[in-house]
């Protein structure tokens, strides 16, 4: 009795088990909604995805690297440092092969600051693509994320000297202070545009700071005009006046990934499907608060990341 009941578990097992695997195979098939889960990368290198020296770029290299990741890429995070001429170097040396960017700054980087961008994306983009082909790069879709340099001072300053536009300050901050990011001597969209644009030539007191210390230098004192981004989070929390571009330096420096063409040829629409449902995801509003949370709230770019993505749907 007892070897004959032995001998039907065994079959009985051996049942369930044919059930399983077949279960398991459909389930690789068909999610049960009639859509066929989706097929692993092909095989190409491994994605080192390039963080700039600043929370947004550490924030946005996360969401691709996790969303790469949840799609089965092989992906990490290359702390380049510095600014978009380090961004380049390491591709060229091949240290990273994908990264985040900004549109119009970067078509003036890499056209020597010819003052071509404008406020129109598409157009904008239309020119950078040339340019990135020459050098063996690919730009992917833009997002509708809107990021440019942003020039702000505290309200005491605001109401002392009466600028609330870049044309006020212009007119009347010929001795104020000016702190930023280093690039901002060369950047189309920095100390050149307010010379060129509004006739405002503060070269001779412009300060290069890092870029998680501008609002402390600006809160201080110890700069009276900061140069931050328009998405930082911190402009509305320490109730700092953003001044007007009103006579429109700025341009489309809307957020996309560029990356090399070996990456880009080799993994096809995998890679691409990736990419272009994260940029299809990201807005001006909801980068302000990721940034936001990273600045003032002090949380970590991979947690920052992993909510994002859960919230759209995109883990």
């Amino acid at each position: 009795m007892l070897a004959l009941l032995a001998a039907t578990a065994l079959v009985a097992g051996a049942c369930g088990g044919d059930d399983d695997d077949t279960a398991t195979d459909d389930a690789s098939a068909d999610d049960g909604s009639g859509a066929t889960t989706a097929e692993p990368p092909p095989d190409g290198p491994p994605i080192s995805i390039g963080a700039q020296d600043f929370g947004e770029s550490a924030i946005l290299a996360e969401i691709y690297r996790q969303a790469l990741d949840g799609a089965g890429f092989e992906a990490d995070i290359a702390e380049v440092g510095g600014f978009r001429d380090l961004l380049f170097g390491a591709f060229e040396s091949g240290d990273v092969n994908l990264a985040p960017d900004y549109v119009a700054s970067e078509l003036e980087f890499l056209n020597d600051f010819a003052g071509e961008a404008t406020s129109d994306v598409d157009e904008t983009f239309e020119m950078l693509q040339p340019l990135l082909e020459e050098r063996g790069l690919v730009g992917f879709p833009p997002s509708e994320a809107v990021d440019t340099n942003a020039f702000v001072v505290t309200e005491e300053t605001s109401e002392e000297l009466g600028i609330t536009t870049l044309s006020d300050l212009a007119e009347n901050g010929s001795d104020l202070v000016l702190g930023g990011f280093a690039d901002c001597e060369e950047n189309a969209f920095c100390l050149p545009g307010l010379e060129e644009v509004y006739g405002a030539d503060l070269s001779g007191s412009f300060t290069p700071l890092d870029a998680a210390v501008v609002g402390d230098a600006l809160d201080s004192g110890e700069i009276d005009v900061g140069v931050i981004t328009s998405t930082d989070g911190r402009i509305e929390e320490n109730n700092w006046v953003l001044l007007e571009d009103d006579q429109q330096m700025l341009a489309a420096d809307n957020v996309f990934p560029v990356a090399t063409q070996e990456v880009a040829d080799a993994y096809g629409d995998s890679l691409s499907t990736v990419l272009d449902d994260v940029s299809a995801a990201l807005t001006t509003d909801g980068l302000t608060e990721l940034n936001r949370r990273y600045d003032v709230d002090r949380e970590d770019a991979d947690a920052i990341a992993t909510d994002w993505l859960e919230e759209n749907d995109l883990s």
